[in-house]
């Protein structure tokens, strides 16, 4: 063969259309191989549950039942036939909570997942799919189980968390009373701070059992009052109406209820405190002096008619968790709260990172392309982290090295941003001491702070010679 045959040759293979090659498919959702074989799924409702067991195990996978409690023992008992020792279930109100105990004393697993991880495929949009959605799912081990701390912590959650409903129903009606004594022109709850203290209350019962001279209700005021009696006096200068009476009444009487039973609430949980196993003896691990330096030199508020005033909350908590976290600022009314929301067994998330990102105290970010799309906080409810942005809010004017941080950040990140980094903060220091087992230690913040001002120092110096000049101390400085 000639050159210019073998020429034409390589030009016709190379002007010849390639073969194309197969791509290969990766894994499809039903392809991943199954972990939790033995996964059932339920979609909660609130007057029936649709329930899907594993393929196989029976002749109609999929079964409805009612939410009596009849119809759930039914259920379960259902279940452990097709033996299932998993279910997934959605997080749908309160509804789950009858079905889930009824699971764990049968011995089966309840998975409890948040409905936004699972609605993210369309076409499932009926319970009958959604409950075989969610058995799929759990049985691929692409369900994450939310965080529920033990039955007895759970039972004091319920409690500390009803006692907030009381208070807000008890808020409505000072509101309330607020409302009658304007539409009276009676000024008094705005020359005092608080109208439920002892002289708002006071004058008010007065009101109510008939007196109407304003000198006479002038002095039920108590010498804490700033404001002087004559401007008290000029207050209750009034236009009395029965109607506003009778509203103001039912308000104060509805005030005082709440407030009975928001008392009622505190002796159950202090009922239920002492029978959790502590972790530290008070006798032979005394606990740490109140150094107070997260109330700004305030005293600690007395229980007034409390029925046990002996009751040292402090010290229960301290007995709980092992460690004194009202030491951290800003923690001293949230450390009960926080016992009943995660409890005292912090192992359940291997990191401090791992915690207050459940806690959603840290950013998120979308990157797609190696930008940056989105960068910010996710909406999540959560009542562990609202608990920890309530300790960080309430240090704006806290003389310690926490509310320094707070206000420093402020001026960075603004208010909200600055919330949120003081939080993380505060979280990160809850973990590790009930994690580790230390108590807080305050000094460790002077050494960071040092640090701080000589790096402060240094790109002042370095900004300075910049521009020509030199930063002299005041102590170096030559006389004139």
């Amino acid at each position: 063969m000639s050159k210019t045959q073998q020429a034409n040759q390589q030009k016709a293979k190379a002007s010849a259309p390639k073969p194309k090659r197969r791509r290969q498919k990766g894994m499809c959702l039903e392809d991943r191989p199954v972990l939790e074989p033995n996964a059932a799924g339920v979609d909660v409702g609130a007057r029936e549950m649709f329930v899907a067991a594993p393929p196989g195990r029976d002749e109609n996978p999929v079964r409805v039942f009612a939410t009596f409690t009849e119809d759930l023992e039914q259920l379960a008992d259902w279940l452990s036939q097709c033996g299932v020792t998993t279910v997934a279930m959605e997080s749908t109100g309160v509804y789950w909570i009858p079905l889930c105990d009824i699971l764990e004393q049968r011995g089966i697993r309840p998975c409890l997942v948040n409905a936004r991880h699972m609605k993210n495929v369309p076409g499932r949009r009926t319970d009958w799919h959604e409950c075989q959605w969610l058995q799929f799912l759990h049985s691929v081990g692409l369900l994450r189980s939310a965080f529920r701390p033990e039955e007895d912590i759970c039972a004091v959650r319920t409690l500390l968390r009803h006692r907030s409903e009381l208070i807000q129903a008890a808020t409505q009606h000072v509101q309330h009373m607020h409302k009658s004594l304007t539409q009276m022109n009676l000024q008094i709850h705005h020359v005092i701070s608080d109208i439920t203290g002892v002289t708002g209350l006071a004058i008010v019962d007065a009101i109510l059992a008939g007196q109407r001279d304003a000198a006479e209700l002038a002095k039920l005021r108590d010498s804490r009052i700033k404001a002087d009696l004559e401007t008290i006096r000029k207050s209750l200068v009034r236009n009395w109406r029965l109607e506003h009476l009778f509203t103001l009444r039912q308000s104060r009487d509805l005030y005082r209820t709440y407030q009975q039973r928001i008392v009622e609430c505190d002796l159950e949980i202090e009922e239920r405190l002492p029978k959790f196993e502590p972790r530290v003896d008070p006798a032979e691990k005394p606990l740490p002096p109140d150094q107070k330096h997260n109330r700004a030199g305030k005293k600690r508020r007395k229980k007034n008619g409390h029925p046990n005033p002996g009751f040292d909350l402090r010290t229960e908590v301290y007995k709980l968790f092992g460690v004194d976290v009202t030491q951290v600022p800003g923690l001293e009314e949230n450390a009960l709260p926080l016992f009943s929301e995660v409890g005292r067994d912090l192992s359940k998330w291997p990191s401090a990172g791992h915690f207050v990102s459940w806690l959603n105290l840290c950013p998120d970010n979308d990157i797609s392309g190696g930008k940056t799309l989105w960068r910010g906080i996710r909406t999540v409810k959560n009542r562990s982290g609202h608990l920890f942005r309530l300790a960080a809010s309430s240090l704006h004017h806290s003389p310690t090295p926490v509310g320094s941080y707070l206000r420093r950040m402020k001026a960075k990140l603004g208010p909200s941003g600055a919330i949120t980094a003081t939080a993380h903060k505060i979280a990160v220091i809850f973990y590790t001491m009930v994690k580790n087992q230390v108590e807080y230690d305050g000094t460790i913040w002077a050494a960071r702070d040092a640090e701080r001002k000589k790096r402060q120092e240094t790109r002042l110096k370095r900004q300075a010679k910049q521009l020509g000049y030199e930063l002299v101390p005041i102590d170096q400085k030559p006389a004139p």
